[in-house]
């Protein structure tokens, strides 16, 4: 392939999503993200204009990155409409947090955490990091593991050891259930229709599901739920429509007790037999799905529970949907699509160096992160592109591991680094050019 039509193509990409900025500007957003796509070593602002070759910039582009004219919340709804695609009928979105560890105690933002792989003998038990809210859009790969694309994130801030607002809006105390809530209304109102979060069971919380199923106020988007069951939850089935011959007082708002979802298989109804690609392969699943009313969410939402055996796990999966038209097979589906979202932070964290930001103040803190996500999203659209104009024939297939069927970030980044001279080229003439696109 020509380097050219993919400097023209990354360019194109990158300009579609940088919006709110100033012309100069998007020149920098730009510059940033074509140099952490591009480069090899420390992904730090200094490193990836030495990629560039440009380390004559590095003054401009801290600039950028501490007193540029960003406006963060715009540049989110930009990536998330930019990225919305439909799966069964609904715009998918994931969430989770993630740490990143810092070490200094100086850098802003940062929290002390408890850190589970402290198991190994020579990890701290308690790390200093920055703890990270992070949503993005879940897209159907058509028989391969499904796309995350990170779209936004919020940094969460322990009670007692909140930052200072350092010049920037002040700041309040909110738990990780109240950001997730807010970057989910934040693209649904990015997205108008049908939309859904998918998240683990941390988050099966009624703090996080009845302000999404039942917004407060009329002007805020209804989010549909997915997540897991605790084995101990409450569900109840529907109460009866009509009323007794002779019964008296209201009307029952909860029906009759059901099994726990750990004793799902005594739920009322048959069981269903399907197959589905889960977690990196095609997969039988057996599976059994109620209508009922979860204590979570309240009397008046009726939810789909599910309990499925998968092939490959001992442990049944119990999920719950509040979108009841879904089958218990496309719940299945959609919730372990969200193991994606471990992947992009891996990548994220490895491939394109989340934790070797060097930034100490507020703004490039939350700058960079951003920078990153826009970043990832770009080359996976990158390589939608590539795959719809050129099928399999631009990544590397290595002959050394034939059963390696899709293509990854790293070889997104491979195919930048191997036309890394003509993309320099064609940076350096559009920001000699005073930013004016080719036409």
């Amino acid at each position: 392939m020509k380097a050219s039509p993919l400097w023209s193509l990354w360019q194109a990409i990158l300009l579609s999503v940088a919006l709110g900025f100033t012309q100069r500007g998007k020149q920098r957003f730009v510059q940033w993200a074509t140099g952490l796509a591009l480069n090899a070593e420390e992904h730090t602002i200094t490193q990836s204009l030495v990629a560039l070759d440009r380390p004559q910039d590095w003054k401009a582009l801290e600039s950028f990155a501490e007193y540029g004219s960003w406006n963060v919340p715009f540049l989110q709804r930009t990536l998330a409409r930019r990225v919305e695609r439909l799966w069964h009928g609904y715009r998918v979105w994931g969430g989770d947090d993630t740490k990143v560890h810092r070490s200094s105690k100086d850098v802003w933002g940062t929290c002390t955490f408890h850190d589970y792989s402290a198991r190994c003998p020579n990890r701290a038990s308690t790390v200093r990091a920055h703890n990270w809210v992070v949503t993005g859009a879940l897209l159907p790969n058509g028989g391969q593991p499904a796309h995350f694309l990170p779209v936004a994130g919020q940094l969460y801030f322990r009670k007692t050891q909140m930052p200072d607002a350092q010049k920037g809006p002040p700041i309040s105390f909110r738990t990780k259930c109240q950001l997730l809530v807010g970057l989910l209304r934040d693209h649904a109102k990015a997205c108008p229709g049908k939309n859904m979060g998918v998240f683990d069971g941390a988050y099966a919380k009624a703090s996080v599901v009845r302000p999404l199923v039942k917004p407060e106020a009329p002007d805020l988007p209804r989010v549909e739920v997915l997540s897991r069951l605790r084995h101990d939850s409450a569900l109840h089935a529907l109460p009866p429509a009509e009323r007794k011959k002779g019964q008296r007082g209201p009307m029952p708002k909860w029906g009759k007790r059901l099994a726990t979802p750990g004793q799902g298989g005594r739920w009322p109804g048959p069981w269903h037999d399907g197959c589905e690609f889960i977690y990196g392969r095609r997969r039988d699943v057996r599976y059994k799905e109620v209508l009922c009313l979860w204590r979570v969410m309240g009397h008046d939402v009726t939810v789909k529970a599910v309990v499925a055996q998968v092939e490959g796990y001992k442990e049944r999966f119990t999920l719950v949907c509040s979108a009841t038209e879904l089958t218990g097979l496309q719940i299945v589906e959609l919730f372990c699509a969200r193991f994606r979202q471990e992947d992009a932070f891996r990548d994220l964290k490895q491939r394109l160096g989340w934790e070797e930001c060097r930034a100490w103040t507020r703004n490039p803190i939350e700058r960079t992160t951003q920078a990153l996500f826009a970043t990832m999203t770009a080359m996976r659209l990158l390589q939608l592109e590539l795959q719809e104009a050129q099928g399999e024939d631009w990544w590397l297939h290595p002959p050394w591991n034939s059963h390696k069927s899709r293509p990854s970030i790293l070889d997104v980044q491979r195919l930048f680094r191997r036309h890394g001279e003509e993309i320099r080229r064609g940076l350096a003439d559009w920001l000699g050019n005073e930013g004016n696109t080719p036409h």
